[in-house]
């Protein structure tokens, strides 16, 4: 929530420095620890630099991609924020098995230090409220170092440019922006069935080590190959569902006679875009819930383990699918504070999944694998009336919290000048 709003006003860049810092910082004093609490606090730590940068991927295709292109974009997104927790599992199975747990933090460390080369080198400053439509050049400090040796090299050949970014004043970072989009009507909902969706994700993934290791005899390693059919269910679906989300824009945009500009950003005030998105979510829900359901039982009656892997694979096609288009949603509604709107929806999700993940142990003794899962898969089924309600009141919503925020822009500005 705090960085989410400070990405919007700072810029991406110092963002995503500040994020990667602390999660570097996180892992290794992980790596060196001995202390259950202050494991258990630098956990938490960890988290708070590395969860933020999913608010920060969208903010940045916020800033580069129209309406018509979103889609693919956040496809793109979506594919690597899940492909991790899929590739994860194999990977940390790999070092926990042969080089112990501590190995999994140094590989992290290395890992995150080794991406920060190439951002620092080349990812230029996206945010608008900084670069513009990027003909602004931002603060020499927000520069990354190949473009800020080039504006050297320009200053010293006399090519002095006189575009220059508007003056920013850093302010300290309110989080209670992050609350007021979880509180609107339609977004609300829309987080809702999205956290929804993610804490039954959670609960699969959190349940798959102990039930596969009780029902198989696996072991972290291949406990961890488990979860790539996932990843790669979850990576095809992210990039073709992108693609699908645009050509669904396209043909509802053709229907309504709505004009189709490239690379120029759209006016949707009279578009329904969440039509436009979401009819794409309801036959992935369905199928979704329905591999959940599955995969309960097939562990209920202990069938063979190629069975509950190819669900996994389904599972991930499906609901990954349903997970790119409702955030896509959120970035078309807020793009100019997409960052602060996947904070929010980051912040419902990751709340109902951790306490989902709490419960799941519980609920498998009490209701057997079998039933457990189907009554998640229920749940998510039940957030569909609740989608239908977002495409039906949604646009009238938008429209009136714009005018909402027009009126209050008016005001501030009469009482700017009523000081004067």
């Amino acid at each position: 929530m705090f960085i989410g709003d400070f990405a919007d006003k700072a810029g991406r860049r110092p963002a995503y420095v500040v994020c990667f810092t602390i999660y570097i910082a996180a892992n290794i004093g992980l790596a060196l620890q001995n202390n259950y609490a202050a494991l258990f606090v630098l956990r938490c730590l960890q988290s708070a630099g590395s969860s933020t940068t999913i608010a920060l991927s969208s903010g940045v295709v916020s800033d580069v991609a129209t309406a018509s292109q979103r889609g693919s974009y956040m496809g793109l997104v979506t594919a690597g924020s899940l492909m991790g927790p899929s590739v994860g599992p194999v990977i940390g199975g790999l070092l926990s098995q042969y080089l112990g747990w501590r190995a999994i933090f140094w590989f992290l460390t290395i890992f995150a230090a080794a991406f920060m080369i190439p951002f620092l080198l080349f990812f230029p400053e996206t945010a608008r409220s900084i670069v513009g439509d990027g003909s602004l050049p931002p603060q020499k400090w927000n520069m990354p170092l190949i473009s800020y040796l080039k504006s050297q090299k320009a200053r010293e050949e006399g090519i002095i440019s006189t575009a220059t970014a508007p003056k920013q004043k850093l302010k300290f970072p309110n989080p209670f922006q992050t609350l007021a989009i979880v509180f609107q009507k339609d977004t609300s909902l829309i987080l809702f069935c999205n956290a929804i969706l993610f804490a039954g994700f959670y609960d699969v993934s959190a349940s798959i080590p102990s039930i596969f290791n009780d029902l198989y005899g696996l072991d972290d390693l291949q406990v961890g190959l488990c979860y790539i059919p996932f990843g790669l269910g979850a990576t095809i679906a992210s990039i073709a569902n992108g693609k699908f989300l645009d050509l669904n824009y396209r043909r509802l945009a053709k229907q309504l006679n709505f004009p189709l500009t490239k690379n120029r950003e759209t006016d949707l005030r009279n578009f329904p875009i969440e039509k436009a998105r979401l009819q794409i979510a309801f036959p992935l829900l369905a199928l979704g819930s329905l591999s959940i359901l599955a995969f309960g039982w097939f562990l209920n009656y202990g069938i063979h383990l190629a069975a509950p892997t190819c669900i996994l694979f389904l599972m991930g096609l499906t609901l990954t699918g349903a997970f790119n288009t409702i955030s896509t949603l959120l970035v078309d509604l807020y793009p100019t504070q997409a960052a602060k709107a996947t904070a929010a929806n980051n912040l419902g999700r990751c709340l109902l999944g951790a306490g989902a993940t709490a419960l799941i142990d519980p609920m498998l003794s009490a209701m057997g694998r079998g039933w457990c899962f189907t009554f998640i898969a229920l749940v998510m089924m039940a957030t569909t009336p609740l989608l239908l309600i977002v495409i039906r009141k949604g646009p009238d919503w938008r429209e009136e919290r714009r005018l909402n925020e027009e009126a209050k822009n008016t005001g501030n500005r009469n009482a700017s000048r009523s000081q004067k």
